[in-house]
């Protein structure tokens, strides 16, 4: 190594300057003083040396492992709920277990890197503000230089090659959410958009009976159910709804919304019995007022004016299921509801 001084006019292209004094000297320009540098090992190729290579590319290996098991998982793992014991519930906790190990892979590469095996350094920085020159440019270019020959990776092809191994699929596994972005969420084969009614299907009580018309009485109100198999159950949790029979003075006074001007049949009206709030059954029914009422956090709809919210969280009306009756006098539904029903959208179309 030569020494530079500032009373001599510095040539960065001075082929006698190493380029350690390219660094030392861009360091002087900028304020910085490197008062200490020294190589962790003096012999290159020492057994602890290499000892220590194979340690961190063992842990890209496994970042590089966990990276694609990660994008293995997110692409081919099971992930929509099923009702018991299955291997969607793991989908979760498998993509924070991969992404994690490889974060931690990655991480503690860096660290046992920097710590073990580039130089050690002990340097004072000032603080730089004046626009650079070319020659000062220069010198930034040879210390990004050395920074990287200082990590020795030009001379360590193992670690070049497991940096290699364990970074592509690290980057792949930063950009494979991305692609669930893409995805239209109004898909017709989105199941938040179905419940198990649709067109021809009736209306059953918990027991599974059909229901007639007059079978509930004028200002009455009943909960029913999709007649098809296990339509009462919790594999249709998203299917209870409201028959609700007005009085003739207060079907009189219903407004209907757009689009569902033929949606009830007589005085028969069906809502969602799923609060459009919390998801809790509003099925507290006030005769007198024809309000519906979630008793979980007190939201009110009115009936007469389409379940509108008028009282309380909720701010979306209860969706409407069309309804009409079958040849033999049965309740059957139009077709399913024409919305998502509950909280459970972030947004509706």
């Amino acid at each position: 190594m030569s020494d530079s001084t500032t009373d001599v006019e510095f040539d960065p292209k001075d082929p006698n300057h190493s380029q350690f004094d390219l660094v030392r000297e861009g360091a002087r320009r900028d304020g910085v003083e490197i008062v200490h540098y020294q190589p962790r090992f003096a012999v290159a190729g020492t057994k602890r040396e290499k000892r220590i290579e194979r340690a961190i590319a063992f842990l890209l290996l496994l970042t590089g492992l966990s990276a694609l098991a990660f994008i293995v998982i997110y692409v081919a793992w099971p992930y929509k709920y099923e009702q018991g014991y299955h291997l969607d519930k793991l989908y979760t906790p498998l993509l924070g277990f991969t992404m994690g190990l490889a974060l931690f892979g990655l991480g503690a590469a860096i660290i046992v890197w920097v710590k073990k095996l580039m130089p050690e350094e002990v340097a004072v920085q000032d603080r730089h503000d004046n626009n650079p020159d070319l020659v000062e440019r220069q010198l930034t270019a040879a210390t990004l230089m050395s920074a990287l020959d200082e990590t020795g990776i030009k001379r360590r092809p193992l670690l070049k090659g497991a940096l290699a191994l364990g970074a592509a699929p690290l980057g792949i596994m930063a950009i494979m959410p991305l692609g669930a972005l893409i995805k239209d969420p109004h898909s017709k084969d989105e199941p938040l958009f179905h419940t198990g009614f649709k067109e021809g299907v009736r209306l059953v009580r918990q027991d599974g009976t059909p229901i007639r018309v007059g079978e509930v009485s004028a200002g009455g109100l009943e909960t029913v159910f999709p007649g098809i198999p296990e339509g009462t159950t919790l594999k249709y949790a998203d299917s209870p709804t409201l028959l609700i029979h007005l009085r003739e003075e207060d079907a009189a006074e219903f407004k209907p919304r757009k689009g569902y001007e033929n949606a009830h049949y007589g005085n028969y009206f069906a809502y969602s019995k799923i609060c459009t709030h919390a998801g809790c059954p509003a099925s507290l029914y006030e005769q007198q007022t024809n309000r519906l009422l979630c008793p979980c956090h007190q939201s009110q709809f009115d009936v007469k004016d389409s379940c509108r919210p008028i009282f309380g969280p909720a701010t979306r009306r209860l969706p409407q299921l069309p309804i009409t009756v079958d040849e033999e006098g049965y309740f059957v539904a139009k077709s399913d509801f024409k919305e998502a029903i509950g909280p459970a959208f972030w947004e509706r179309p």
